[in-house]
């Protein structure tokens, strides 16, 4: 499916209106159902629809027993109707989840467990040069404005990446992705266009991802959450500044 479309809107410049036409992102409700049965609905950019709801499920614990990422089916239309065989129990009441600020629904499990102390070692203009990269790549960013992205990166190279009107659905993506292609989370680095919030920090923890970037600000929980469970979290990565917030012992000059 398209993530993006034209459309003619109307522009003001001083005293003056003119016609024309402006690239817009898209945006598609996305129902999960296990077994037939509707569990949540989200919104997200219609893009690597398989590794997002993958991701949400790992992330968010919908399903209690087995599951197989092959089996799962997708159905395109005016909305993504997504099934899920399984066995097990399910979450209990189909929720919606916007794509805004309070997308993400990661605070109902609590904290996982503490990241291996061991981890990646990286230098200061690692994390410049690979931002610099994934900056680059945002191309539906460039065209509507209107999407945020994430990646996972062994410092060297991008080795997943995702955009999505949503930024806890772009992380996601990245991990069911990573999920899917049997890509190990240890020694590697997420990377985030957006806010670093509480559900963000919790995603990256769960998995086990040591290291987190952003060209934006954390929270306070968010910060809290990263302490409390051995992360690294960098924020406000632009040019050739950065702040790091926690997990100082990974980053070196």
């Amino acid at each position: 499916m398209e993530s993006f479309k034209s459309i003619k809107i109307a522009r003001t410049k001083d005293n003056s209106i003119e016609e024309i036409e402006d690239v817009i992102a898209v945006e598609k409700k996305v129902r999960i159902a296990v077994n037939g049965k509707n569990v949540l609905s989200l919104y997200c950019t219609p893009l690597m629809i398989r590794e997002f709801v993958v991701g949400v499920i790992h992330n968010e614990g919908l399903i209690s027993g087995e599951w197989c990422a092959d089996r799962i089916s997708i159905e395109y239309g005016d909305e993504i109707n997504v099934d899920i065989p399984a066995a097990g129990s399910v979450a209990e009441g189909e929720k919606t989840v916007t794509s805004g600020c309070a997308g993400g629904i990661s605070l109902m499990r609590g904290l996982p467990g503490k990241i291996s102390a061991e981890g990646p070692v990286i230098t200061i203009e690692t994390v410049r040069n690979i931002f610099r990269e994934f900056q680059r790549r945002s191309e539906i960013y460039r065209l509507t404005g209107g999407v945020h992205s994430a990646a996972l990166t062994d410092g060297s190279v991008i080795i997943a990446f995702a955009e999505d009107i949503g930024r806890h659905n772009a992380v996601d993506k990245i991990i069911g992705y990573s999920i899917l292609e049997n890509i190990p989370f240890d020694n590697k680095i997420m990377l985030a266009s957006g806010r670093l919030s509480s559900e963000i920090a919790l995603k990256c923890a769960r998995c086990g991802i040591p290291v987190l970037v952003s060209r934006a600000a954390p929270t306070s929980l968010a910060v809290e959450i990263a302490e409390k469970t051995g992360l690294t979290m960098i924020g406000f990565a632009r040019g050739d500044r950065m702040n790091i917030y926690t997990g100082g012992h990974r980053i070196t000059t």
